[in-house]
């Protein structure tokens, strides 16, 4: 079984990638903590799964995945060979630079990856100091009233003192403190915080340490490689992993490389109004679902989270990224043209289960699409059609 690159997120959509990376990067849960890009709300963040946005600010209601994409996973009525300008792809050749690794790199990402499977252990008997790692637990209430998403329910969250980001001084009060004691932390909310009833207000978290926790990295062994990797990458020793993190991060340094030099070189005339609204349905419709997930309507969400006032100012802030990504995938689809490259229906459940351990798709089917499905796997086979005839330095 093989394993696709361990640091390509499975492309579901031509448009996702750019949202995934836009997204939520001013983010600010209700429990004070001010988030930067790619962190999680903890779960007493989270509203239940139950609560909607409100149906005015579902402006995308009705829209597919698969909207305005054939069965064979190109554009509908789009000849993009007609628009697109293609480089010839036997000028490309790609430096040495680009398809070889050093292995300071390969260790480098080992140390990243090992961070991520630390020993951690709970300390109970000291007190806690500025840049430790603590788990609490707290209850947030504004004149006694306990207020939506600002407690942990009892589950515990860990924020590291000094790089965690927190409301005001939430945080440095901890300092002192010992596991085991539960105190108030006073503090203010700021007057542009985005949520009215929290704005500018004073708020009092009744809280307890729990541990703080000392985090220990891993060990590489080939033990350690068995029991972590082994299922998901086939590795078995250490020396298959850097193997594998090598080939890795080349497959990722040559496909930048190639999407960069094609898309450059690639002239596209015209680009279909209804493949950038597609774009843009999907950009929205993938904040709809995150407001829906926290109980919020879209405005709120984007208000909050995003730094953005509405939908018409988030589709101009992204105007650029989309209209880019609109282009890519009209160059790929030129370039399948050219190549006659199409997939069919019997090729998706084995592409997913070779590449990415997916038994099943029909949970992603009934999601997506088979026709959106058949976008993502086309574009994998367009970079493997390019990579076959371009040269190496």
């Amino acid at each position: 079984m093989k394993s696709r690159s361990i640091f390509l997120c499975l492309l579901l959509t031509l448009a996702m990638l750019v949202f995934s990376l836009a997204g939520c990067s001013n983010k600010k849960a209700e429990t004070g903590e001010e988030e930067s890009s790619g962190q999680q709300a903890s779960s007493g963040e989270q509203a239940s799964s139950g609560e909607q946005a409100s149906s005015g600010e579902q402006v995308t209601s009705g829209f597919s995945y698969s909207d305005n994409i054939a069965d064979n996973g190109y554009w509908k009525d789009l000849k993009a060979v007609e628009v697109v300008d293609l480089i010839d792809l036997s000028t490309i050749t790609i430096p040495k630079n680009v398809h070889t690794i050093d292995q300071a790199t390969v260790e480098s990402t080992i140390t990243s990856m090992l961070a991520n499977y630390p020993t951690v252990e709970q300390i109970t008997d000291r007190a806690i100091a500025d840049g430790d790692t603590v788990n609490i637990d707290y209850v947030g209430s504004v004149d006694g009233v306990e207020f939506s998403g600002g407690s942990t329910q009892g589950s515990g969250t860990e924020v590291t003192i000094g790089v965690t980001s927190y409301i005001d001084d939430f945080l440095e009060q901890l300092i002192g403190h010992s596991p085991g004691d539960t105190f108030d932390i006073l503090v203010t909310f700021p007057e542009d915080y985005g949520v009215e009833e929290l704005n500018g207000k004073d708020a009092v978290f009744d809280t307890t340490v729990n541990y703080i926790a000392l985090s220990t990295p891993a060990v590489l062994s080939d033990e350690f490689v068995v029991t972590n990797f082994s299922a998901e990458y086939s590795w078995n020793t250490v020396e298959e992993m850097r193997a594998g993190i090598e080939k890795d991060l080349a497959e990722e340094s040559v496909n930048s490389f190639l999407v960069a030099e094609v898309l450059t070189a690639s002239t596209v005339s015209s680009v279909p109004d209804k493949i950038i609204q597609y774009e843009n349905d999907a950009m929205v419709k993938y904040y709809e679902n995150n407001a829906s997930n926290y109980g919020m309507t879209l405005d709120e969400f984007l208000a909050q989270f995003v730094g953005i006032a509405s939908v018409d100012e988030l589709i101009t802030t992204y105007a650029d990224m989309n209209a880019q990504s609109a282009k890519e995938s009209i160059v790929v689809q030129a370039i399948a043209e050219y190549a006659g490259i199409e997939v069919s229906s019997d090729e998706l459940a084995p592409y997913f289960l070779e590449y990415y351990q997916v038994d099943d798709i029909a949970t992603f089917e009934g999601m997506y699409g088979q026709p959106y499905l058949k976008q993502a796997v086309l574009r994998d086979k367009v970079t493997s059609y390019i990579k076959e005839n371009v040269a190496y330095e």
